[in-house]
């Protein structure tokens, strides 16, 4: 099992985020991608909403850092850590564009690409957007499909329902030879558009029980994914017992990779509460940060 961060700054949930958050910048993220980087954790992430309504933002937030350009400048501060796109709307993108703008970041990364996608459920944004609503998981079916087919090629071509190219040249391309792509939702659809098009799926507001129930269902491919939430922010250096226990319940549950939320109260105190979680978990880097 491996651990991955949810990124702080980057969104401000209400009832996740912590207040130092509100007045940290580029310097502070760049300071916990690096920590996260030296420790091995996994990957980081970054969400993607373009306009919130203003009453749905009271619920979900407002605040959504654009994943291309923060994930760009943090590959010039990394060296081995992911990053991960949790989730871009399918919809809301055209798959060229997306293998272009995204297989331009795996380049400029060295590699360090996964791509999250999702069908998307937020209506207002989709009209926003000029986005058909209606019918949105059959055009993210053929989305994801055509990402398959496209990332990693200089010339791609894919022929189905809902995009239909040939014949042209996207350069430059991704250099992974497979970019990851990991699945989210919360039906079991989801997962079946997972297995069938992805690396993984990134599951949320499910129980763990019914996360078990799920995966236990599924005939899931060799190396596929199971990315699962550790649950509400931990706190490593001051309740380890907590957070180990945490991560076993996920682990139980099917997680091959766990993405956690750490709290803290400054940019210093996470990453405090990183080194703290990767001698908890022993991650390899840690180790070797140790010697």
């Amino acid at each position: 099992m491996r651990l991955g961060i949810n990124s702080p700054v980057v969104t401000a949930v209400p009832g996740v985020h912590s207040p130092w958050e509100r007045t940290a910048g580029i310097e502070e993220l760049g300071a916990v991608a690096e920590a996260a980087d030296r420790l091995g954790f996994d990957h980081l992430t970054c969400s993607e909403h373009v306009a919130v309504p203003v009453d749905i933002a009271r619920q979900r937030g407002g605040t959504y850092w654009d994943p291309l350009s923060t994930f760009g400048y943090l590959a010039a501060r990394t060296r081995r850590i992911r990053f991960a796109t949790q989730v871009l709307v399918l919809g809301y993108h055209h798959p060229l564009a997306l293998a272009k703008r995204y297989g331009t970041l795996d380049r400029v990364s060295g590699g360090r690409l996964v791509l999250g996608l999702g069908v998307g459920s937020l209506e207002e944004e989709f009209r926003l957007l000029g986005a058909e609503f209606e019918g949105r998981g059959a055009v993210a079916d053929d989305a994801a499909a055509a990402l398959r087919a496209s990332l990693s090629n200089r010339e791609p071509a894919y022929h189905g329902e809902h995009f239909d190219y040939a014949g042209l040249v996207v350069e430059p391309h991704a250099v992974q030879a497979r970019v990851p792509l990991w699945i989210g939702g919360r039906t079991p659809r989801s997962l079946r558009r997972a297995v069938a098009h992805g690396d993984g799926w990134v599951p949320f507001g499910l129980s763990l029980d019914r996360l078990r129930e799920m995966l236990r269902a599924a005939e899931l491919p060799e190396g596929f994914e199971v990315v699962l939430s550790a649950g509400r922010p931990l706190d490593p250096s001051g309740d380890a017992d907590r957070t180990s226990e945490a991560l076993r319940k996920v682990s139980d549950a099917g997680a091959t990779v766990v993405s956690v939320v750490l709290s803290a109260e400054s940019a210093s105190h996470y990453v405090e509460q990183l080194e703290a979680l990767a001698v908890l978990a022993g991650t390899t880097a840690a180790t070797e940060a140790r010697v």
